[in-house]
């Protein structure tokens, strides 16, 4: 396939070829020709750019999958810009040791676009045979309580960072102190009881521990879905890595009267000013990376009181296009967006051959027009979860996504029969020496 005149993140136009699963070479525009046989696609005034690696997704398979399965939450990802997903451990069971690995991997082979499987920490984990399967990183480890019940004390963490660095496994880090809760918040049965509960400065102490931990042992962690300024900071200070999930970044304790139990998720909301400054550092390079922390749960679930609502929003389909708007109007630069969401997930967990539009790399591709937007619409979505955080927010979704090379969604025509892989195996890696660090055409520019 030939891509004609697409306009890529940097802003210059470029004619992209595909050849089998990989880009197989990027020119300036008008300058390719397209070979006998060869199918075209005409980009004129659209973007396109790498696909999405959202290293922070819960596909609810095994245990929960009137929620989500790993067939409607990659065929949402595919309709959202997203390549790429990482399941984490939270499941049922709990993916703590290589037999749960294998059971979800079962699972995994119904998705559409590729995909990671995170092992997780809890007492009594086989870090063993955990290790010995084809894992996407170590996390995330729930420093306190979240849904799954899988929070973790500190020395079970260092052995946790030990035995993941012997291993060679990045480990990502759920960061809240459970002691600094504001239990005085739970005589509130309004819907920011949640947000004054599990406060800021839980997460900040949290954050910095962590980090402590991690710099005695030697090793780098990776903080998730970080709500505050000061946690970004204290990471960014620390050298670690850290995302920030779109519902932190464009949502506030001042949507809560309107979401409800819909805005509870761990963790919580901020308030507007701690908001703005986290999407402040989203847009200067503070922070490494966006990911969704999809976590879909029923409306019926979520339609109860503030302290029996489960925690979670979904977000995986809508990740891409908020970002997408969000750049159009200049609030985030379009180069930014393809660091936030592809070069630098890829950079930072070693995904070889991903996140780049570049000669040698996989042809994970989303093409999307800057002038076409539309308000988010939960009947729209293609997720199991019927619902979502971002109702009537103005977005820009693909006209149409690639992995290695199959147009696996295109609007208006629906998804394509394909299977994704996982990223880490050797067969979904291979030949990966030759083309890492290779920037082609396109550059990173972290």
């Amino acid at each position: 396939m030939l891509i004609r005149n697409a306009t890529l993140a940097d802003g210059r136009r470029r004619d992209v070829r595909v050849d089998g699963e990989r880009v197989g070479a990027v020119a300036a525009a008008g300058t390719l020709d397209a070979a006998a046989g060869e199918g075209t696609r005409d980009a004129t005034g659209k973007r396109l750019l790498p696909g999405m690696i959202d290293v922070h997704v819960h596909l609810r398979q095994p245990g929960f999958s009137h929620k989500e399965t790993w067939a409607t939450g990659t065929r949402s990802a595919a309709a959202g810009g997203v390549t790429t997903v990482v399941d984490q451990p939270n499941t049922d069971p709990p993916t703590v040791d290589g037999p749960a690995f294998d059971r979800k991997a079962e699972f995994a082979a119904d998705a559409l676009v590729d995909y990671g499987v995170n092992g997780g920490v809890v007492d009594g984990w086989e870090p063993a045979t955990l290790f010995d399967r084809p894992l996407f990183a170590l996390g995330e480890v729930f420093l306190a309580d979240s849904t799954g019940n899988m929070g973790v004390d500190t020395a079970l963490f260092s052995q946790a960072l030990d035995r993941a660095r012997t291993a060679g496994v990045p480990v990502t880090v759920h960061a809240e102190d459970a002691s600094l809760f504001n239990e005085s918040a739970r005589g509130r049965e309004d819907a920011d009881a949640w947000s004054a509960y599990r406060t800021a400065r839980a997460e900040v102490a949290a954050v910095e521990q962590a980090c402590q931990v991690a710099r005695e042992q030697g090793v780098a962690v990776h903080i998730a879905h970080a709500s505050t300024p000061e946690g970004i900071d204290a990471a960014h200070e620390a050298g670690m890595t850290v995302e920030v999930t779109p519902h932190h970044m464009f949502l506030s304790r001042g949507d809560l009267g309107e979401l409800g139990t819909d805005g509870r998720m761990n963790p919580p909301l901020r308030r507007e000013r701690r908001r703005q400054r986290v999407l402040d550092r989203v847009a200067d390079g503070t922070v490494d990376m966006v990911a969704t922390d999809h976590a879909p749960h029923t409306s019926a679930e979520k339609d109860a009181g503030v302290w029996e609502a489960p925690s979670g929003v979904p977000g995986v389909e809508t990740a891409l296009p908020l970002l997408l708007a969000a750049a159009r109007a200049d609030r985030v630069g379009y180069e930014r967006v393809r660091d936030l969401t592809a070069t630098n997930p890829a950079e930072v967990f070693g995904v070889e051959r991903k996140g780049r539009v570049a000669e040698g790399y996989d042809a994970d591709l989303v093409l999307a027009d800057p002038g076409t937007s539309t308000e988010v619409r939960a009947e729209a979505l293609h997720t199991r979860c019927d619902w979502t955080p971002f109702e009537g927010h103005d977005a820009i979704f693909p006209e149409w996504t690639m992995v290695r090379g199959t147009v696996v969604y295109e609007r208006g025509e629906g998804f394509a029969d394909h299977r994704g892989a996982n990223v880490r195996r050797p067969e979904a890696t291979d030949g990966g020496a030759e083309t890492r660090g290779r920037e082609g055409d396109e550059g990173a520019g972290r």
